[in-house]
């Protein structure tokens, strides 16, 4: 596609450099200053042109170590020096009309030979127009658009400038320098309108509007608080946009990541020239206390995995436990060490917990592959249970031996009247009397109701 452009801006280079070039000559020749101005105007179309073309084919080139944000800069610097050297010219052709308005009559004035030149120029708009129209539809692209707007402006200048050599021919000599007048103002004028702009992009400016409508549409995601700070520039036809989102404090990485890509789709899908950075951060204000302690006790060195907490009130003071679980092999000295730094970093975050009671627990890390069953420990475990009068069914019993690691699974039903309560005690039991006869087992016990 961007070959396409460039062969599409090639074609109208070419056209309008050769409308510039006869008009200059003819011109020259005839002696119309107005059909020279406009013959300038053509040059600015074609530095334009040639403008759009450098961007389009530098939007070929990846970006590399000494321009990480690609090449898109040089359309702007470009643009610039062609418009000051525009305007420079225009103010010259300003100054000639007005010095010739105030002298006599020229001994050579413009006639068929201006007007044929001009009507040629008219020729090379219309199939400019005609040509960036057709492209435009077929592949699109900002450079062609910008082209296919300068042509249309082009044309009107040569039909103004045509218009000054008719007024000549009837005799009004004067019309070729109005006409040539007019032209080297609104020459000025695109000249300055075109340094501006390219001013303002070398300085890294971007619409206000534009940054609002990143941050709402950053802020309807679905998980999203907040999206602060948003930084933008434009490089060419490329917009980079540097996005800090703020997500909930106990949002998993992996829903973070799952957000952080659905924020750069939505933005991507209203502006599509678009080049994303999306930050996360987390944003504990309205997290539940007991989700806020979770995370900073997963986040000290030693923690293998917390559960069970839980926070309670007495007497207007706050009050947590949770249980955390170690390496197995690790020394009370060292778990303690542990417990005291959750303690810390517990009461130093989230100040208004005077206390936390942390219950260590051995961790036991499962394989991934337990792919040898062990027969003699599901009788030994079968044998254990069946001791249990409230155990009224013994289901299925998986024993699977890995190393030195003993993964137990069971599925046994009790009387469906038990309190949960009963029934966690008695489990509890189970597991218990099973780790003291089968060491190193990882035990897990599912109830189920007759």
């Amino acid at each position: 596609m961007f070959v396409q452009r460039t062969k599409v801006l090639q074609i109208s280079l070419l056209a309008i450099f050769s409308a510039f070039l006869v008009e200059l000559i003819f011109g020259l020749i005839s002696n119309s200053l107005a059909l020279i101005t406009d013959g300038i105007h053509a040059l600015l179309d074609s530095v334009v042109t040639l403008v759009l073309l450098l961007a389009a084919r530098m939007a070929m080139k990846p970006a590399d170590a000494e321009h990480t944000y690609g090449h898109g800069k040089i359309e702007s610097l470009g643009g610039m020096i062609g418009g000051i050297a525009i305007f420079l010219i225009a103010c010259f052709f300003i100054y000639e009309s007005i010095h010739r308005l105030q002298s006599p009559p020229p001994t050579i004035l413009p006639g068929l030979f201006a007007i044929t030149a001009g009507l040629y120029t008219i020729g090379i708009d219309i199939f400019r127009i005609g040509l960036l129209r057709k492209s435009i539809k077929k592949i699109g692209g900002a450079t062609l658009k910008a082209d296919f707007y300068h042509a249309f402006m082009d044309l009107g200048s040569t039909l103004v400038a045509i218009i000054g050599i008719v007024l000549v021919s009837y005799g009004l000599y004067f019309g070729d320098f109005v006409a040539a007048l007019i032209l080297g103002g609104l020459l000025a004028i695109l000249s300055i309108k075109l340094v501006y702009k390219t001013a303002l992009d070398l300085t890294d400016i971007i619409s206000p509007e534009l940054v609002k409508n990143v941050k709402e549409i950053a802020m309807s995601t679905d998980g999203v608080i907040n999206a602060d700070p948003i930084l933008m520039r434009r490089s060419g036809e490329t917009i980079f946009a540097d996005i800090t989102i703020s997500l909930r404090g106990d949002t998993s990485f992996d829903k973070a990541h799952e957000i952080s890509n659905n924020v750069e789709a939505n933005i991507k899908n209203k502006i599509s020239n678009s080049t994303i950075t999306i930050h996360f951060e987390p944003n504990w204000q309205d997290v539940p206390l007991d989700a806020k302690i979770q995370e900073i006790a997963k986040g000290v060195e030693g923690v293998e995995e917390v559960h069970n907490v839980s926070t309670h009130k007495s007497k207007g003071k706050t009050f947590s436990n949770l249980h955390v679980m170690v390496d197995r092999e690790m020394n009370l000295l060292s778990a303690h060490k542990i417990s005291e730094i959750i303690e810390e970093e517990i009461q130093k975050n989230i100040p208004e917990i005077v206390h936390a009671t942390i219950h260590l627990e051995p961790f036991v890390k499962i394989p991934e592959n337990l792919n040898l069953e062990d027969k003699i420990t599901e009788n030994q475990i079968k044998r254990i249970l069946e001791k249990y009068s409230e155990i009224k069914k013994i289901g299925r019993i998986v024993s699977l031996n890995f190393e030195n690691i003993l993964k137990i699974d069971i599925d046994c039903s009790f009387d469906r009247k038990l309190s949960i309560e009963k029934v966690h005690d008695l489990i509890s039991e189970i597991e218990h009397e099973i780790r003291t006869k089968i060491k190193n087992s990882v035990i897990t016990i599912h109830p189920e109701p007759v």
